[in-house]
């Protein structure tokens, strides 16, 4: 899930997954899937509104796109008072403890009990977390980092530098078990050390007990905006072994809230105030009580239960979104907001019929957006034509993917020189229990009529849906989405589409989060240069010209939707309420009114 997002970064949200791709990688065992028909409804999904379209104005149409739903305005931060529960539903995490933090489940919990070097904002600005001030050497190729002196773990222990090399290495090392122990491997020594060929991490230097150093095996000039994930949290000298339930299931953080008794797995989870909190302002909420859900209708559970006054924030099925709207809007308990994902579709690359920038585009222009958007959606969501979103507005392109305009006579003459003559066969792959099923329907509706593909159509549990896209010899679409783990157009660029985030095993699976299995050595030396260079406008041009490259010549992945998330929530209840950067809620700033 570079995950959820997520790896989706991952549990996906509202209108996707359970289980967000937060940006990084999640690797689950094969089982068998499911196959899930194209129903009627689905079938009928476009009925009279075909002519809305992204194209522009198609004979009797708008050339007005869907947009999506307003945002609401974020909810002006004030002071509280301690006090109040604040109650909401997930699924199942994988981890909460640092070491496998991998999807916004756990995501949720983990931020909650640890706070890193520098921590994000919900617009993505970054701000100290432990750290008071990082610096730089010449080349981005070591880092300073000087932390707040005396700041506390729940247990009582002094946070320092030991704290965070302590952490680190406890990812990173060989037996950890970690799935996202990746974020540290460019720290020099990693490799050796993960090899089992090295005692310690030799680029983590502890200078003084609140000053650490950091040396990269390459310049990368946004390195501390990497120390968010939580994979980069401290450690106490307590720490117990990443194969320990008794700690795993109850971990000792340094963040403003802490366990109240072990994770009951598949029940819930309860988090308390830490008292003692002196990284930053302690928490108002007395209180965090996360309930775990069945996974297959898990955001249904959560309009229900907010709906009864049993849950505090709610996300909810897709054809519920319009309707809750109406409901909710009015009353003051309704939160939407563009956020730093996107949906897209994995094409894949290395194997027919998708082995070509002609085959790709064709199959993209013969997707009408906004007729899904207008269909299916009903007006919610809005058609996405780049990868980077508009969070970062100094790179962000709209329009770099040209081949995202709907345009059926284009997509035939593509499709016809890239060989993608009728009848060929092409599968289209998405998780089940997630919303996606009238969507991808209608996605399989348009390629049948506009090119005449064969769409062989496949729904199966998100579990089997990552596996299926790992395996060797992969073929065709699999929905997907992404959210970033740190606020860098890089930590969508470089995972889902460097070379280097293919990472095959022995097996010829892929490890990484490059999916699609695009490789383009003039997209990686632009994206290395990137991550070499200090000045932040020049950092955004190179972005920029890699993702040109990428997406609007060689369409590596497909864009499809801007991510644009929604919520239940009561504002009249609850005050300072807003939405974080991975779409949580701002626990550290709630109070009860």
């Amino acid at each position: 899930m570079a995950g959820r997002t997520g790896v989706d970064r991952p549990s996906e949200r509202d209108a996707e997954d359970n289980r967000e791709f937060k940006g990084i990688h999640m690797r689950r065992s094969r089982t068998g899937f499911a196959v899930v028909a194209l129903g009627a409804a689905a079938a009928m999904v476009l009925t009279g509104c075909a002519q809305r379209s992204n194209q522009g104005a198609p004979e009797g149409g708008s050339a007005q796109p869907s947009v999506g739903y307003p945002e609401t305005p974020p909810v002006e931060v004030v002071p509280g008072k301690p006090g109040g529960v604040f109650r909401l539903g997930i699924t199942e995490p994988t981890a909460i403890d640092p070491y496998n933090v991998q999807e916004s489940e756990g995501t949720s919990v983990a931020n909650a009990l640890f706070t890193g070097l520098v921590q994000v904002e919900p617009d993505g600005t970054v701000v100290p977390g432990v750290a008071t001030d990082w610096s730089a050497n010449d080349d981005c190729s070591q880092w300073t980092f000087n932390l707040k002196p005396n700041t506390h773990f729940h247990n009582g222990e002094v946070v320092d530098a030991t704290s965070f090399k302590r952490g680190w290495e406890r990812v990173a090392a060989p037996n950890s078990g970690s799935e996202v122990s990746y974020h540290l491997d460019v720290i020099q020594g990693y490799e050796e050390f993960q090899a089992g060929q090295a005692p310690e991490m030799t680029g983590v230097q502890v200078a003084s007990a609140n000053q650490l150093v950091v040396n990269l095996v390459q310049p990368d000039c946004e390195f501390p905006l990497r120390t968010n994930h939580p994979a980069l949290s401290p450690a106490p000298a307590a720490v117990g072994p990443t194969s320990d339930p008794n700690y795993t299931d109850a971990p000792i953080g340094n963040g403003p809230f802490k366990m109240d008794g072990k994770w009951e797995h598949d029940k819930g989870i309860r988090l308390v105030r830490f008292e003692e909190y002196d990284a930053g302002p302690k928490a108002y909420l007395d209180a965090i009580e996360f309930t775990i859900l069945n996974p297959q209708n898990g955001v249904q559970l959560e309009t229900d239960g907010f709906k009864a006054g049993t849950f505090d924030w709610a996300r909810m099925p897709t054809p519920l979104i319009g309707p809750n709207r109406a409901e909710f809007e009015p009353q003051g308990k309704w939160l939407s907001k563009k956020t730093n994902g996107i949906n897209y579709f994995v094409a894949m690359n290395a194997e027919p019929p998708l082995n070509s920038p002609e085959a790709r585009k064709a199959v993209s222009m013969a997707i009408d957006r906004a007729a899904i958007a207008e269909g299916v959606f009903k007006g919610a969501q809005a058609p996405a034509d780049s990868i980077v979103p508009s969070l970062f507005p100094d790179a962000y392109q709209p329009g770099v993917c040209d081949a995202c305009v709907y345009d059926p006579v284009k997509a035939k003459e593509l499709a016809e020189k890239a060989g993608l003559t009728p009848g060929t066969e092409i599968n289209l792959s998405f998780n089940t229990g997630a919303g996606h099923e009238e969507w991808t329907a209608a996605v399989r509706q348009q390629l049948e009529q506009n090119l005449g593909l064969k769409v062989n159509y496949q729904g199966v549990p998100f579990t089997d849906h990552l596996n299926n896209m790992e395996a060797k010899g992969a073929s065709g679409l699999y929905r997907l989405a992404w959210g970033a783990d740190y606020p860098t157009p890089g930590n969508y660029l470089i995972p889902l589409m460097a070379t280097s985030s293919i990472k095959l095993d022995a097996e010829g699976k892929v490890t990484g989060n490059n999916y699609s299995r695009y490789s383009n050595p003039e997209f990686d030396a632009l994206v290395a240069r990137a991550s070499a260079t200090k000045d932040e406008a020049a950092r955004n041009e190179l972005w920029k010209e890699a993702e040109r490259i990428a997406i609007g010549r060689d369409l590596a992945v497909i864009p499809l939707f801007q991510r644009q998330q929604f919520r239940l929530v009561d504002h009249s209840k609850w005050g300072n309420v807003n939405m974080d950067f991975n779409e949580d809620p701002t626990f550290d700033q709630i109070f009860l009114k």
